[in-house]
């Protein structure tokens, strides 16, 4: 792993590459024109040469982010932290695939750790995955299996580190709290839960007796205002797409407030969650703008800019 003082050094080069406060510019632009500045921003690293091509200028920037994570994370777990979703994503892709006889492809995010071959090898040979189970289950059994999978590792990992753990907690406690909401029932929620988050799992289930109860179970924690939007896009038969954006620039927020203060191995964890949501913030403009989505409603979902 690199030298931490190195890498920051490096961090501080590479910010100025950052499109920061042009992502908003972007919105009020055409596909076409946000493409060109992009190439010209360097962003994707030249690829694409048409707005059809914009989807390989964010595939190769998120190579390029790839590419510095494994170079530059100051340890394993740091990696991990970034990596090991991706080695679960692409497995559950692959198990899904495989039941229903489907090509993957489609589905599959870029690798994490292993190569799609190496996990695909793991699924046709791994004895501990329960065939004759799944064969039986709801998509959205599996998805769960694999996300709880995914999350004990991640604590397993990541759970040394003081600032790790934290972020784990908070994204925890926010999944859990959509989920609930979701769920429609107390027993689908309890087959989802992930463990390992702050909030029990006997608050939450306070949403499906009494919602009043459970907000003031939230009241004066770092949840209420998710839980408040949440509530009031239920009011008003909306999606749940502001709580998904806070849950989405969670971890980057949670460094933006003391910026100027980081020290040691969190310059890199604030410049790679930046890195992550400005591809992500990207997609969102340019299919926003091909769609005719005026610029005020782009914005309102954009995330950590």
């Amino acid at each position: 792993m690199a030298n931490t003082l190195f890498t920051n050094g490096t961090i501080a080069v590479k910010e100025r590459e950052l499109l920061g406060e042009k992502l908003i510019h972007f919105c009020e632009l055409g596909a076409e024109e946000v493409l060109r500045t992009l190439r010209e921003s360097g962003f994707g690293g030249g690829a694409g040469e048409s707005a059809a091509d914009a989807e390989l200028l964010c595939a190769a920037e998120e190579e390029s982010l790839d590419s510095f994570i494994r170079e530059y994370a100051p340890g394993r777990a740091h990696a991990a932290y970034f990596l090991l979703p991706r080695d679960y994503h692409n497995m559950k892709a692959l198990v899904k695939a495989k039941l229903l006889s489907e090509d993957p492809a489609p589905m599959l995010a870029p690798a994490g750790f292993r190569t799609v071959e190496a996990l695909k090898e793991r699924v046709e040979t791994d004895p501990a995955f329960p065939w004759e189970e799944w064969e039986h289950a709801t998509g959205a059994e599996i998805g769960a299996a694999f996300d709880r999978a995914l999350y004990d590792r991640l604590f397993a990992v990541c759970g040394r580190s003081r600032i790790l753990r934290t972020l784990l907690r908070g994204k925890v406690d926010r999944i859990n709290l959509l989920t609930a909401l979701r769920s429609g029932t107390r027993e689908l929620f309890e087959a989802a839960f992930l463990a390992g988050g702050t909030l029990k799992k006997e608050t939450l289930c306070l949403i499906f007796g009494d919602e009043a109860a459970a907000a003031a179970a939230l009241q004066g924690t770092p949840y209420a205002d998710f839980f408040a939007s949440c509530m009031s896009a239920r009011e008003r038969g909306k999606p749940f797409t502001e709580a998904e954006n806070m849950l989405a620039s969670f971890e980057a927020e949670y460094f933006r407030g003391k910026r100027f203060e980081l020290e040691g191995k969190e310059p890199f964890l604030y410049y790679v969650f930046r890195r992550r949501a400005e591809i992500a913030n990207v997609r969102i403009i340019l299919v926003c703008l091909r769609a005719g989505v005026p610029g005020g409603e782009i914005k309102k979902r954009l995330r950590a800019v």
